[in-house]
């Protein structure tokens, strides 16, 4: 046995040395991984600056929608003349909606489905809404607003 076993008062046990290393690395890691801008997540989002060209009015299909995976953001054309966006980020595990079509946006991951009219849930796993995003529409021209 060496001398450290005979007295334990001599120094910390190799698990709390551990398991104190093990929970200030937790804590650097949660605080990694905060958003750094103070938002908790509920309001507009978009990725792309204010001005940001996405497509031509054209581009995005009545009933249907394009998601622009660089921004962020899907936007929609639920009833001729009218678009709305949204985060194309799911509520339900954070995966990127992947396709617009007959007045659905449709998550890959697990099947949540949402309105393209207002982002609300029309299946589940997912519970809450899409986050609106801010677009404008001048002409032809859609940009991230």
């Amino acid at each position: 046995m060496t001398s450290a076993s005979l007295h334990p008062a001599a120094g910390p046990a190799r698990r709390t040395v551990v398991a104190a290393a093990g929970a200030a690395g937790l804590a650097a890691a949660l605080t990694a991984c905060g958003s750094g801008d103070g938002s908790s997540g509920g309001g507009d989002t978009g990725s792309g600056p204010a001005g940001t060209a996405l497509a031509k009015t054209a581009d995005i299909p009545e009933g249907g929608g394009k998601v622009f995976k660089d921004q962020g953001v899907v936007v929609t054309q639920p009833a001729a003349g009218t678009y709305k966006a949204f985060s194309a980020k799911c509520t339900h595990q954070g995966c990127a909606v992947s396709s617009v079509a007959n007045g659905v946006i449709v998550c890959p991951c697990h099947g949540s489905q949402f309105s393209a009219e207002d982002g609300s849930v029309r299946k589940g796993p997912a519970t809450q809404p899409l986050a609106g995003a801010k677009i404008a529409v001048s002409g032809d021209e859609i940009t991230l607003a």
